[in-house]
């Protein structure tokens, strides 16, 4: 009778050139690799240890979350998403993004989890890891920094679709980063080593649009004294990126969806079709939906370049990552040269609005640098209209004075949904589309529960 055959933990893991570590149904680590060892294993460079024998340096036997995440506990237990207690409940394959504790310090970690049964039928996890490069939970030039849930999902649709070579939709309001997220998404597509070029939509006539965008041909029109190779040429191989799409005028919009549909142009006095071969992400401020809606931008067009929609998170829900981006934006603007921020200006940055989003940080902070003689930027070197909002109740503040009734009775929750209803109508920037999503409710029930309070 033939036998079966022996499956080999070790080798699994071992046929992996990124880190990968086969865990048991319980979170126990059975067998690691040695990429997973160099990036992982506290004690590993204390040892002489080469790929051939990376299995005679375990992990101990440790578990999965005490080894990437320090924690004591599984990471749903922590709040954390777990694909392993997901891939338990289903048998399907789990992919998150997770921040991991690695020899590097604190990255970001594109986790991959597969259930695989052994030749008993016996369960067991294999979890392979990818380290991002073009995001970092610590302060770090020329990359998107951030930690925050909100960030976190963001990157984990940045790195899901940047391998897809698909069209991206960039929503969020005007100073989010939707320009860095862009060059993200380019720079963790195939596309990478392909130049990523910005085309600003904002401003642009009709016959400066087509000339930025397609180039023209040598006498094409007055001033044209030479062939000039428009965008869409210099992003041949790689991204264009058309920033504040929202704002391209109808008559051009028709010229624009035909580049996309063909993937052909013409340079303008030009009879020659060129062919085009460039990944498309577009990026607005605006409540494409509603300008659909109302005429001022065509569906056609809309549905070309929403393939994939992301919306970016405000400042406002990045109140965890306040103090690194403070930290990082002072490195990159000031050098190697100490400079911080007060207590209490953090303090005042972490219950601010920042209607500007990062945009309007980062001009808050080179203006403290400039005010300041020391390497401190202290309230009194915040602009006027700031210093002024500081004396203005917080959210924090304007609720927790605000749950009762003058006479000390408990406010009702329909007297606290119209209260807050009222202070976000007031406060909230960006349009009603914006508000509903970040409520998690429909715009139509977001407009019945504002009739009748404004």
């Amino acid at each position: 009778m033939k036998k079966k055959p022996v499956l080999n933990l070790q080798d699994i893991v071992d046929s992996y050139d990124d880190p990968a570590v086969l865990i048991s149904d319980d979170y126990e680590i059975i067998a690691a690799n040695f990429a997973y060892l160099d990036l992982y294993s506290p004690d590993y460079h204390q040892h002489d240890v080469s790929p051939a024998n990376a299995n005679k340096l375990t992990t101990g036997h440790r578990h999965c979350y005490e080894v990437s995440h320090h924690y004591t506990r599984t990471c749903d237990q922590e709040g954390e998403s777990c694909p392993l207690q997901l891939a338990k409940s289903t048998e399907n394959n789990q992919r998150v993004l997770h921040v991991h504790h690695t020899r590097n310090g604190e990255e970001h970690v594109d986790v991959s989890l597969y259930p695989v049964r052994d030749v008993n039928g016996k369960l067991y996890f294999l979890e392979t890891m990818k380290t991002i490069k073009h995001a970092s939970p610590k302060v770090v030039q020329q990359v998107m920094v951030g930690k925050s849930p909100s960030f976190n999902q963001l990157l984990g649709l940045i790195n899901r679709v940047a391998h897809y070579d698909i069209s991206v939709l960039l929503q969020g309001e005007s100073g989010s980063g939707k320009e860095l997220v862009a060059h993200a998404v380019h720079q963790a597509s195939q596309r990478h080593s392909s130049a990523c070029v910005t085309v600003e939509c904002s401003g642009l006539s009709e016959s400066l649009f087509e000339s930025e965008l397609f180039g023209h041909e040598k006498g094409a029109f007055t001033g044209a004294v030479t062939k000039k190779k428009g965008l869409v040429e210099e992003a041949e191989g790689g991204s264009l990126f058309l920033d504040e799409i929202g704002d391209v005028p109808l008559s051009l919009q028709v010229k624009l969806l035909r580049l996309i549909e063909t993937r052909t142009f013409r340079r303008v006095g030009g009879i020659e079709q060129l062919n085009a071969d460039f990944r498309l992400i577009c990026a607005t401020h605006k409540n494409l939906n509603e300008m659909v809606e109302k005429g001022e931008f065509r569906e056609d067009l809309y549905y070309r370049i929403s393939t994939f929609p992301i919306k970016l998170p405000t400042l406002r829900e990045r109140q965890n990552d306040i103090p690194l981006l403070v930290e990082t934006i002072l490195q990159r603007i000031n050098g190697h040269n100490t400079l911080r921020v007060s207590d209490e200006v953090m303090a005042f940055f972490k219950q601010y609005l920042f209607p500007g989003n990062i945009r309007q940080l980062r001009n808050i902070l080179q203006f403290g640098r400039v005010m300041t003689d020391s390497n401190v930027i202290e309230m009194r070197h915040l602009p006027d209209d700031l210093q002024s909002s500081s004396e203005e109740p917080s959210m924090e503040n304007y609720f927790s004075e605000n749950l009762l009734n003058d006479d000390m009775t408990v406010k009702t929750l329909e007297q606290n949904e119209r209260d807050y209803l009222l202070w976000l109508n007031q406060h909230f920037q960006g349009d009603n589309r914006a508000l509903a999503d970040s409520l998690g409710i429909s715009e139509r029930t977001l407009y019945r529960k504002m009739k009748g309070i404004i």
